[in-house]
């Protein structure tokens, strides 16, 4: 059965640290939009506080997360055990977009290794973890990252990120503006 938590336990961070992919998941409010639920990659994580994770958050062919999160600030973050003992934990909480350029930026971007086509960070206040059996989830084998978008993102350069920035991350797929929108 599922347990629930005010705050992560060290196990939790644990758990995390040892962790190469996890998902966020957020909703618009509208009944007709779309759910969205994110896979992660990369060392893209960060353990804040008992009741704070950020995650570098790179380019993507979408931005549903920003989206949701300037309408509502509802966010999931799942975690998987594909290896080792079973278990799924989740991070409910309020979300923030953190926009380079900013103050916060300079304050949270040093704790990642950078990434090419960084386009924002993303921090979760936690109201409630949550713990469950996994006993269904497969178990998988870890080879490496992909490098793929960290070769597309070099490849499209500052400008050519900005281009697309423009073109497919502005708004949501519901047309729910983004924070890279409200930039100056």
């Amino acid at each position: 059965m599922g347990k629930q938590f005010d705050s992560m336990l060290p196990q939790h961070e644990g758990f995390i640290a040892k962790q190469h992919i996890f998902f966020v998941g957020s909703a618009p409010l509208s009944e007709e939009g779309n759910v969205n639920l994110s896979p992660k990659g990369h060392d893209a994580l960060r353990v804040l506080s008992p009741n704070r994770v950020a995650y570098l958050d790179m380019t993507g062919s979408g931005n549903e997360t920003s989206a949701h999160i300037m309408e509502n600030g509802r966010v999931t973050i799942m975690f998987c055990a594909f290896e080792g003992a079973p278990l799924i934990l989740r991070l409910y909480g309020k979300g923030t977009v953190i926009l380079p350029g900013t103050e916060q930026w300079e304050q949270l971007y040093p704790l990642f290794n950078p990434l090419p086509g960084a386009r924002q960070i993303v921090t979760i206040d936690i109201h409630k973890v949550q713990t469950s059996c996994g006993f269904a989830v497969p178990f998988m084998d870890y080879t490496s990252d992909r490098d793929t978008l960290k070769r597309w993102a070099e490849q499209k350069g500052p400008e050519g990120l900005e281009d697309y920035w423009q073109e497919k991350n502005m708004r949501s797929i519901d047309g729910l503006p983004t924070h890279l929108a409200l930039r100056d």
